[in-house]
């Protein structure tokens, strides 16, 4: 669906989908309308439709569907950006060592060139209706002062958005991003990583940790002043959810890596910056996509409540050919080698899927604030914005922020789940979220791996 006609076209042949899940909410027979409002019905239902009923399209016409900018409106300061690439290779190297460390050895990947990460500054822009136009005549700095007056507060979200790890949709994102600096009070810097399957794991990754660098340490002719790490939370949605907790895990990696008694140093534009780096603030995710291996989804029944395709299904295989895909030299998954689909950078420390993620921090002495929303499809606070569960998901993250930047050695760990509808609360135990072990997970995910690698084989072979 390459063309807004195709598109409407694709709307009305829905029309009678849609009839039906109307009356079967109304009249009480379908499987979630006792959780779901019908407004949650039918945004699912049309959803599901589009991901898993639209005509077969290919990756790049699918990657083009989400890149035309429409233009920037109403309460919100738009800023372009980009971060030049180091001139030397010292933090692409120390990117790789920590990927080799990392490893259980014989994880295949190519390895990125450097390369500027662009961006954009998002902030509220006071005193304004929502329809109004972007200001005209002002130079991409002048934007991003005027954001700064603005601010609130001195904290800045560094954010990846989701879209899956192949697809860009920063021009949706905006309204999220817009939201996320109105409660925060202060700035948001959203990335445009590189995409797989042109570039590949560690590419994301790697511009990840540029954009990092580069808020802590601005290279020349950047517009703002040097952000401490302790002012910066990491966060992510969905896939990308994934790419705020792997870099946060590289970080970590390189604070591990430090022998005792010396203190590392990188050279980034020309300065000495000390490695380990500081570590952010605090993290936030939002449906974070942590398997790449599909195999920690829940079961085929379980997809009546998510408009996800179920775990069986993959771009990889349901996309018809183009330039980009399949890829040339030829690749298991649409983001990896099929050898690197369980390094504990492609999924974050390996066998951390999903609640055992939070379980594993939890019990490791990380402060982690864990919620659980009943029967909500993945990030339904974005897809159903204005409902009760969206709306209490916003506001815990609100509080969580004003505690991370005015009180940080308040945050406490804890957990809850909220039930559908009413959003009541029931307190639950972090530590404790499955009753999987680490290593019943990891061969889990060593099982879908190989499955992967094993249709990916016999597709090549035919």
């Amino acid at each position: 669906m390459d063309s807004p006609l195709a598109v409407a076209g694709f709307v009305l042949s829905k029309i009678p989908v849609l009839l039906k899940t109307v009356l079967f909410h109304t009249l009480s027979l379908s499987p979630t309308c006792h959780k779901w409002t019908l407004r949650t019905e039918l945004t699912v239902t049309m959803l599901r439709e589009f991901f898993t009923n639209a005509p077969p399209s290919t990756i790049t016409k699918q990657q083009a569907m989400f890149l035309t900018d429409h233009g920037v409106k109403g309460s919100i300061w738009v800023s372009k950006a980009a971060f030049p690439e180091p001139p030397d290779a010292a933090l692409r190297n120390v990117l790789y060592k920590a990927i080799r460390d990392l490893g259980a050895g014989g994880e295949e990947y190519t390895k990125p060139n450097l390369q500027p990460v662009e961006g954009e500054w998002v902030g509220y822009r006071a005193g304004v209706k929502a329809n109004a136009p972007e200001p005209t005549g002002l130079s991409e700095r002048e934007k991003y002062e005027h954001l700064v007056r603005d601010m609130k507060t001195d904290m800045t979200l560094l954010y990846f958005h989701g879209g899956s790890y192949y697809l860009m949709d920063p021009v949706s994102t905006r309204p999220l991003m817009e939201k996320y600096a109105t409660l925060s009070g202060g700035s948001v810097f959203l990335v445009r990583y590189r995409l797989a399957p042109q570039s590949p794991f560690p590419a994301a990754l790697l511009d990840a940790l540029v954009a990092y660098l580069s808020l802590l340490y601005p290279p020349p002719g950047s517009f703002h002043k040097p952000i401490p790490a302790s002012r910066i939370v990491l966060g992510g949605d969905s896939a990308r959810g994934n790419l705020a907790s792997v870099l946060l895990q590289t970080l970590l990696q390189l604070h591990r890596n430090v022998p005792a008694g010396e203190t590392p140093t990188v050279t980034f534009h020309g300065a000495t910056v000390p490695v380990p780096l500081p570590l952010p603030a605090a993290a936030t995710l939002s449906s974070p996509s942590m398997d790449l291996t599909r195999c920690m989804q829940g079961s085929e029944s379980q997809a009546i409540w998510d408009y996800l395709p179920p775990p069986s299904f993959s771009p990889a295989h349901s996309s018809p050919p183009c330039a980009i895909w399949p890829s040339d030299p030829a690749c298991a998954e649409l983001f990896c080698e099929g050898s690197a689909l369980c390094h504990p950078l492609v999924p974050p420390r390996s066998p951390f899927v999903g609640g055992a993620f939070a379980q594993r921090a939890a019990r490791d002495g990380v402060r982690i604030v864990w919620e659980q929303y009943e029967a909500m499809p993945h990030c339904f606070s974005q897809v159903l914005e204005g409902s009760v569960e969206g709306e209490a998901c916003f506001a815990s993250w609100e509080k969580f922020m004003r505690v991370v930047g005015e009180k940080p050695s308040e945050v406490a760990t804890r957990g809850a789940f909220i039930t559908a509808r009413t959003v009541e609360r029931t307190s639950v135990d972090v530590c404790n979220l499955l009753d999987m072990s680490q290593e019943d997970i990891l061969n889990y995910m060593q099982r879908g791996r190989r499955a992967i690698v094993e249709r990916f084989t016999k597709t090549m072979a035919s």
